[in-house]
């Protein structure tokens, strides 16, 4: 989910988040911190899922949340992908991986990199955008959720590294077909 739980508005509770996807037909939902982190197993594509949860929650909570949602074989790919899995100087939790709701304008990388602060760096790589932050960090970026999204062409939504790496875990312990991401 995008942009849950971040600030006094916008809050759904990862165990109302769990028994909703249940209720609309998604099997063995299950939560990574409470940023709407949420792993399914489902018998319907992708963008089916995304269509039902994004209705779902706006007729629960009455607002819209973008939902950001990826198949579990492609979680690994862009683990496979990581542009900087072998830079030592990366700080996990400075290193984001950023999916779109919808396809990724081919410009993003380039816009983003211009707009980028000494430090900060972009990629494309496994058909996802990687933000490294670098030491001055997410708070201090002049990369905003809302330039992203613009760059993007898209609602996008970012997990640090180590969130990245603890949902692979989860998808590895599951056996999951399918995935549902989301936002910071």
């Amino acid at each position: 989910m995008r942009g849950i739980n971040v600030g006094s508005t916008r809050k759904l509770p990862m165990a109302d988040l769990r028994a909703l996807a249940a209720e609309i037909g998604l099997h063995r939902p299950e939560t990574y911190i409470q940023s709407g982190n949420l792993l399914v197993d489902a018998d319907i594509a992708a963008d089916e899922v995304r269509a039902l949860l994004e209705k779902a929650i706006a007729a629960r909570l009455g607002f819209r949340v973008d939902v950001v949602v990826r198949e579990a074989a492609q979680w690994k790919g862009y683990i496979a992908a990581n542009p900087f899995a072998n830079d030592p100087a990366i700080i996990p939790k400075m290193l984001h991986l950023v999916l779109t709701r919808d396809s990724l304008k081919p410009s993003a990388v380039a816009e983003l990199a211009q707009k980028a602060q000494a430090g900060e760096r972009v990629a494309l790589a496994g058909g996802a955008l990687w933000i490294d932050y670098g030491v001055n960090g997410v708070g201090n970026s002049k990369l905003t959720p809302l330039l992203i999204d613009k760059a993007c062409g898209s609602p996008a939504t970012g997990r640090n590294l180590n969130s990245v790496v603890k949902i692979a875990e989860m998808i590895a312990a599951r056996g999951l077909r399918r995935i549902e991401a989301s936002e910071p």
